[in-house]
């Protein structure tokens, strides 16, 4: 008995190890495949199951929102998950991964780019049909797009140049009045603005250069607060970041041309999930590419070491000054984007709760890490709407879980990992290696 309980975590550990390779041989392509099949499932026989199983409907949120409000729900709920989502997925990745995995092979060799555009096309379907099942899950799903997008661009200042900075909700609130006042004012028939001075047809077409000019007013504060906080280090940046917030809310609470403490309301409804998705990809790839340049790159140097970088002749103060104002226009980005989702914003939405909900995300996912920020923006975002109903308990668990990951990976859950969109899409088993030509060091992919 002795021998038993002593082999039981070898014994584990080896079920896990099998696991792991039964699987291995399964494409990125192959589980979003599975994905889909799952709700594709769940659209059409979605509601005759939860009623065979005793459920009132379907489960909006895997389940979670069921089990903590009637327990007694628990079998039937794991019941559907595992009918719905763990056997479909997993029965489609295996059996179909050898086939799966030779289309991708085919996909990558073709164009790599290609590739890439089916993968998200396959991503865009799964998610559009899952929250297509209710107005909530859409909701959920619209919000943790922008989480995400708004985690990228605080990382790139808290994470990749290494200070702490608290203005985020500011330059949020920037870029939501900013793109608000624009829609409302150039093609909406508004109480507070008059009558629309262009036809409303040419809004959607408009609505991208409103988000652009949202997030270059939002760059365009950074500057009031890079300028003095980059001749300070530690917590004197956060501070006098922290002071802004609090400047722009106050500001924005005194301004009655755009309501005061009121708030706007009334921005037409331009943000779907297609324009939603579109920009929260565009936001990953361009991010993703500038942490991986060379400014990126010299980002990385000044948060290690600001002295041995300028000896190094990197320009510190214009590299600390570019991150900081790129990372203020995303922000400014997100936050016309959520002033549309929700066609309403008003000062209080960008406090000090969004500040600690913006920073848990950042720091529970991973720093420096466009793979920590995506891990932490969907998790924390999908445990926050999964505890609901538990109300006040709520914001004693989620806490309690942060200050466990803080204990136990201090940098996050995924910390300090390039994203690499190549590895993710190829084909398994055949790695992908950069040789250099002789020609001027022409990267090849084989």
């Amino acid at each position: 008995m002795k021998a038993t309980s002593e082999n039981s975590p070898k014994s584990n550990r080896s079920r896990a190890r099998a696991f792991r390779e039964y699987f291995s041989g399964v494409p990125l392509l192959g589980w979003l495949a599975g994905g889909l099949v799952a709700v594709l499932l769940e659209r059409f026989l979605g509601t005759p199951l939860a009623h065979l199983l005793g459920l009132p409907k379907v489960p909006v949120l895997f389940g979670c929102v069921i089990i903590l409000k009637k327990p007694l729900l628990i079998p039937g709920t794991v019941i559907y998950l595992l009918l719905v989502y763990v056997l479909p997925v997993g029965i489609v990745a295996r059996l179909c991964g050898s086939v799966i995995n030779r289309l991708v092979s085919w996909l990558f060799n073709l164009s790599p780019t290609f590739s890439v555009i089916v993968h998200l096309c396959l991503l865009y379907g799964l998610l559009s049909i899952w929250s297509g099942i209710s107005a909530y899950r859409l909701l959920t799903l619209k919000l943790t797009l922008i989480a995400v997008i708004v985690t990228l661009s605080l990382n790139i200042i808290n994470g990749y140049m290494g200070e702490f900075s608290c203005s985020h909700p500011g330059f949020m609130a920037l870029g939501a009045y900013s793109a608000s006042v624009v829609t409302l004012l150039l093609f909406v028939d508004d109480r507070v603005f008059g009558a629309a001075l262009l036809p409303e047809a040419l809004g959607p077409f408009m609505f991208p250069v409103a988000l652009i000019g949202g997030g270059i007013v939002a760059a365009v504060g950074a500057i009031a607060i890079a300028i003095p906080s980059f001749r300070t280090r530690g917590d004197y940046l956060a501070i006098i970041s922290l002071a802004f917030m609090f400047i722009v809310k106050s500001m924005i609470e005194n301004l009655e041309i755009v309501g005061g403490p009121r708030g706007l309301s009334s921005q037409p409804n331009y943000v779907n999930l297609p324009t939603l998705f579109l920009w929260t990809v565009a936001a990953v790839w361009i991010i993703n590419n500038f942490v991986r340049s060379v400014l990126g790159k010299a980002l990385n140097a000044v948060r290690d070491d600001e002295m041995a970088a300028d000896a190094m002749t990197v320009n510190t103060r214009r590299t600390k000054f570019v991150a900081f104002l790129f990372g203020a226009f995303w922000a400014g980005v997100a936050g016309g984007l959520l002033a549309h989702v929700l066609r309403y914003v008003n000062p209080g939405t960008f406090g000090i709760q969004k500040l600690a909900e913006v920073l848990a995300m950042v720091y529970f996912g991973g720093l420096n890490s466009v793979y920590g920020s995506i891990v932490g923006a969907v998790g924390y975002s999908l445990l926050s709407e999964a505890l609901r109903p538990l109300e006040l308990f709520k914001w004693i668990i989620i806490p309690l879980l942060l200050i466990l990951v803080m204990i136990f990976r201090p940098t996050g859950l995924i910390a300090f990992k390039e994203f690499n969109v190549m590895n993710l899409i190829r084909p398994k088993g055949k790695p992908i290696r950069e040789e250099s030509t002789s020609k001027g060091g022409v990267l090849i992919r084989s």
